[in-house]
């Protein structure tokens, strides 16, 4: 049959068989026009079919698609840019593409994780790079320095036990955040602040209000995790945002509602760049956030007998606040010391120690070592009364031990024997009877079990074997194709509802002929 093709301004006819698939088409078009096309890591230079208003995939048969002759396809020339690199998150399973120029890798690990950040809304202090030989990225060295090439996939890795932690961060399940809060007090407040940044992040309100009510505040930054507070000073500077930072960049603008109206100071506070959410909204394009923050910004609050500009009233709760916590300091100066490095706490060295960020399951991090049951002698000492008092308090050290079990008498012995004979014979007839009573359901072959719940009537199973052969091919479709026959039909249906300008009628026929053609 002919058809055109319609590609920039030019419409060619082709004679093509009807059961010729949309690759051959393309590269018949691809001789026809000599086009290059290239697929390599810096891009991808393809052709696009496009019929009815949908995009013809390369293993369709046109007569399947509805295509008759005289039909007009148009072909688009798409160039598509690949990303730099891809993150995979652990956490949910997704590949995060990194788009950009090759020069992204001549950059320090501190700034791809700032724009990982940017992607999956995890604060950076909570997450860490790894190549695909394990080997982790730090902060300060250079993508070159770890000879990362370009389409290059990065793990990202997360404190050991945190995964069920983090998951209910991300999807919002305020009782999962809670149920997995730890124990340590101080590692419990970093999880607080961690819970509400991602709240922020995505927009779950009924956990960032739970999280407001509890004392955590939106101008307050995560900050690091308490292991690492004696090298903070080195690690990543975005260790300083705030919830409030991430729902101005998400564009949450109920989530800065909800802020704002808990703590006025929201609206001045300031990321490590020096810029406030009224300018990350208008960084980032968000218009609504940007007009909700100049209505409040140029603000009046009154009170009776004055009132004040919003940018002056921020000024003195400002003060105010730091007025009280200098005197809650000097009141009670153990607050000042209580979240942070202990003697005694673990400490997290770069390099040094072992790395706490491997995504390790919370089941395998709380496994304790096998104690040992080797105990030591007590030392000699010159004197026996010393020697006697030393080897009492041993003793009391001893773990419990069982006692061997007393001999028996060789009458004792015959009669248990006897006993253990009469027992064995027991059971051994009870397993001869079972075993006779299955013999014969061996010998008669049971009707195959049926799958089909819909009632028929009695003459649609003419024999024994057909709703074996129903069920089996059934079972044979799912198996080798992945998919059962609904959700295959279901699969098909998707497929064609992208031609719209088709009716729904034609685009149902097309289904059908998809769906024989995939059994």
């Amino acid at each position: 049959m002919r058809i055109f093709i319609a590609f920039e301004c030019f419409c060619e006819p082709f004679d093509i068989l009807q059961n010729q698939t949309v690759q051959t088409v393309k590269l018949m078009i691809k001789n026809y026009f000599h086009l290059q096309l290239s697929d390599d890591k810096r891009g991808h230079r393809y052709l696009d079919l496009m019929y009815a208003g949908a995009s013809l995939k390369d293993d369709w048969v046109l007569a399947d698609v509805g295509i008759t002759p005289c039909c007009t396809i148009k072909c688009i020339l798409k160039e598509e840019d690949k990303p730099v690199l891809q993150i995979y998150n652990v956490v949910t399973q997704e590949t995060i593409p990194i788009m950009g120029k090759i020069f992204l890798l001549s950059t320090t690990v501190s700034n791809l994780k700032s724009l990982v950040s940017l992607k999956c809304g995890f604060p950076v202090s909570t997450f860490c790079l790894r190549t695909q030989s394990q080997t982790e990225l730090y902060n300060c060295n250079k993508l070159e320095d770890y000879r990362i090439d370009i389409g290059t996939t990065l793990h990202l890795d997360i404190w050991d036990g945190w995964k069920a932690f983090l998951t209910g961060c991300v999807l919002g399940h305020k009782r999962t955040v809670q149920r997995y809060f730890s124990d340590e007090e101080p590692v419990m407040k970093f999880q607080q602040r961690i819970a509400l940044y991602m709240a922020a992040f995505f927009g779950h309100l009924e956990m960032t209000g739970w999280l407001l009510k509890l004392g955590v505040r939106a101008d307050e930054p995560v900050g690091v995790h308490p292991y690492r507070e004696w090298c903070h000073e080195m690690d990543h500077p975005e260790i300083k945002k705030c919830p409030v930072h991430a729902a101005a960049e998400a564009g949450q603008l109920l989530v800065l509602k909800t802020f704002i109206n808990s703590n006025v100071l929201c609206l001045d506070c300031k990321n490590p760049q020096g810029h406030n959410p009224l300018k990350l909204s208008v960084k980032y394009k968000h218009k609504k956030c940007v007009l909700y923050f100049t209505t409040k910004m140029w603000s009046v609050v009154s009170y009776p007998g004055a009132s004040f500009p919003m940018g002056i009233y921020i000024k003195l709760k400002k003060w105010l606040y730091k007025v009280q916590q200098r005197l809650l300091f000097t009141k009670l100066p153990n607050l000042s010391t209580a979240f942070k490095t202990q003697v005694g706490d673990t400490v997290l060295i770069d390099g040094f120690t072992e790395p706490g960020m491997t995504s390790k399951p919370k089941s395998r991090t709380l496994k304790k070592e096998p104690s040992s049951k080797s105990c030591t002698l007590p030392p000699l000492l010159p004197n026996k009364e010393n020697n006697q008092g030393a080897f009492k308090q041993w003793t009391k050290s001893l773990p419990c031990m069982k006692l061997p079990p007393v001999e028996q008498k060789p009458e004792d012995n015959k009669a248990q024997l006897n006993k253990n004979k009469k027992v064995q014979t027991a059971d051994q007839l009870k397993k001869d009877e079972s075993i006779n009573k299955n013999i014969w359901k061996a010998k008669v072959p049971l009707p195959p079990i049926s799958r089909d719940t819909n009632p028929r009537p009695h003459f649609f199973y003419n024999s024994s074997s057909s709703t074996f052969l129903l069920t089996s091919s059934l079972d044979s479709f799912s198996e080798y194709s992945g998919r059962t026959t609904r959700e295959n039909a279901i699969y098909c249906l998707a497929l064609t509802s992208a031609f719209e300008k088709k009716p729904w009628l034609q685009q149902l026929e097309m289904a059908r002929s998809l769906a024989r053609r995939t059994v």
